[in-house]
């Protein structure tokens, strides 16, 4: 046997430069239309065919099915996509990724490509080393491209050639004249492989290649595609473990769906094989024998996925039901938690940012809420209602504490990823967001506290004091509110930034002037000298707080407090 180890280690390495390839590829379009595919995603799936449409259109454009199916399973699990839009979206994302196959096929067997991989790689490196990020990711795209058709070339050359190896070809026919058996076995070889690889276009190239060498037969080779249908299903699968129930049942429903496309393609298998065969003959004239063979493969994987949409895109609500019935609601969901992002896969680095934006007005909101607490807390006079708010404050500053260091690692996690320039300035800035939002729990717990120590003295605030803390605490409150409507927002405009700051500059000012008003009334005897300790604490504290609502608002719109 003339194949050595040495040779089954290049055919390793020529897999391993198209997968890279592709990866690249795929990351770059992401970072050209990274915003433009959020936006897409989340307006365009009003009902279950625009959905198709939807998935269709950016699987297409990405390369990669997986990379759609996470970022679906990552919207469902960020509430920005229902189970049953997140089905019609997967659907599509099964007929664009078989573009994959068709561009495989036109060009890396009817087109020598890899004579042009180097010029490509010429153009593309200047691009590269471009100043702006969009030109850039151009370069980064092209440089994809050649390299994955570089490995396609070498994947050809580097497969063995089963004429001069008569041990292999007897090893592969053994499997081949089972007849039905053949392809429920070669079924089973295409699920694995791609659930190890972890990616359908690299086992369909390989398909493609062993199809038009002739190793194996058409129908052998379309089990092998149908196999591959189902094992890229585990991405999102994986994806999905550490997220809520409804995006375990989206990647659940994704499964369904392909094993249920399979199941009523293996019923009539031979007759939609002969249909395909019929359709790649009357409509496509070449002599070349190879290149028939994987028009043929294409054509049969787009036609599967294709049928497979049109049979079951009117059983949408019947698969949402199934997935509901098979995987319950766990108590867990109703814990407190990350809502819009988690612990598991990422979807992609530039379409992350959005869940992560999400999170943090979230975070914002959590921590406003403890502010309505600590507002309650200075009028309770109950010893145990009093206890019962008082802890549930303690509560609220422990999860904001988590809170902080769960989204800031993902953003790192995020941050490693292929980037544009504008998303590393946006990730610097949401870091900062988190940061300082931590410090406003922070001061909501350390007014909590002083209102607990004012209450252990068994003394109380005359009613001019009180009448100035709820002033302070309007006005910080005001801040508050700003701070959540620009967080909330996707543009702000210079005006709504303005409005946080002269809040801010009303509240410097206000404690400037009870801090000289409070050495008075101590002074005139108006309260004693411990009261006026704690009443200048809560106002100094308010004051503090409302900083740190200003360092977030400069961290989200970019506008700085230039009057500081």
């Amino acid at each position: 046997m003339e194949y050595s180890f040495y040779d089954l280690l290049q055919l390793i390495g020529s897999l391993g430069l198209f997968l890279y390839g592709m990866k690249i590829m795929s990351e770059a379009l992401q970072k050209v239309a990274g915003n433009k595919l959020r936006s897409v995603l989340t307006a365009m799936t009003t009902n279950r065919f625009t959905g198709v449409l939807t998935g269709m259109f950016i699987t297409a454009l990405i390369q990669s099915s997986s990379a759609t199916t996470v970022m679906v399973v990552s919207f469902v699990n960020a509430g920005l996509l229902t189970l049953a839009e997140s089905i019609s979206v997967i659907m599509g994302a099964n007929i664009g990724t078989t573009v994959t196959a068709w561009i495989i096929s036109i060009f890396g067997f009817k087109v020598d490509m890899a004579s042009l991989s180097l010029p490509l790689l010429g153009f593309a490196i200047p691009l590269m080393f471009s100043s702006k990020s969009k030109r850039k990711s151009i370069g980064e795209f092209i440089f994809g491209f050649a390299f994955l058709f570089m490995g396609l070339a070498l994947l050809k050359s580097n497969a063995p050639d089963l004429e001069q190896n008569p041990e292999m070809l007897a090893f592969v026919q053994k499997y081949t004249d089972m007849g039905f058996g053949s392809i429920l076995l070669f079924l089973f070889i295409g699920t694995v492989l791609t659930m190890i690889v972890q990616a359908s276009a690299a086992t369909m190239a390989i398909t493609l290649i062993m199809c038009a060498n002739g190793w194996i037969s058409l129908e052998l080779g379309a089990a092998l595609v149908m196999g591959e249908n189902i094992g890229t299903t585990i991405t999102a699968n994986l994806a999905a473990l550490t997220a809520n129930t409804q995006a375990k049942r989206a990647a659940f429903a994704h499964f369904l769906f392909n094993a249920l496309g399979v199941i009523w393609v293996l019923i009539i298998f031979h007759p939609f094989i002969n249909l395909v065969t019929w359709i790649v003959d009357t409509f496509f004239y070449t002599d070349d024998s190879a290149v028939i063979m994987s028009y043929k493969l294409s054509a049969f994987h787009s036609l599967f996925n294709i049928c497979n949409v049109c049979f079951l895109v009117g059983f949408v609500k019947q698969i949402e039901k199934l997935a509901q019935r098979i995987i319950k609601m766990t108590a867990e969901d109703e814990e407190p938690r990350l809502r819009y992002i988690t612990g598991g896969m990422l979807s992609t680095a530039e379409l992350s940012i959005l869940q992560a934006k999400k999170e943090i007005s979230l975070f914002a909101k959590r921590i406003h809420r403890m502010y309505g607490m600590v507002e309650d807390l200075l009028h309770i006079k109950n010893d145990d209602e009093f206890n019962k708010v008082f802890s549930r404050i303690e509560k609220y500053e422990s999860i904001s504490d988590n809170m902080e260091i769960e989204i800031a690692d993902y953003l790192n996690r995020v941050s490693e990823g292929r980037l544009s320039s504008e998303s590393k300035l946006k990730i610097r800035a949401m870091l900062r967001e988190v940061t300082e939002i931590e410090s406003i729990g922070d001061s909501c717990y350390n007014l909590a506290r002083i209102i607990d120590r004012k209450r252990q003295t068994g003394q109380d605030f005359v009613d001019k004091q009180y009448d100035h803390i709820h002033f302070m605490m309007r006005l910080t409150r005001d801040a508050l509110d700003q701070m959540l409507f620009i967080l909330d927002q996707g543009e702000v405009k210079n005006t709504d930034a303005n409005k946080s700051f002269n809040i801010e500059h009303e509240i410097n000012n206000y404690r400037n002037q009870l801090k000289s008003q409070n050495i008075l009334d101590v002074n005139n005897k108006e309260y004693d000298y411990q009261m006026g300790v704690y009443y200048m604490d809560i106002i100094i504290e308010c004051e503090k707080l409302g900083d740190y609502v200003v360092n977030v608002v400069e961290a989200s719109t970019g506008v700085l407090d230039t009057q500081n």
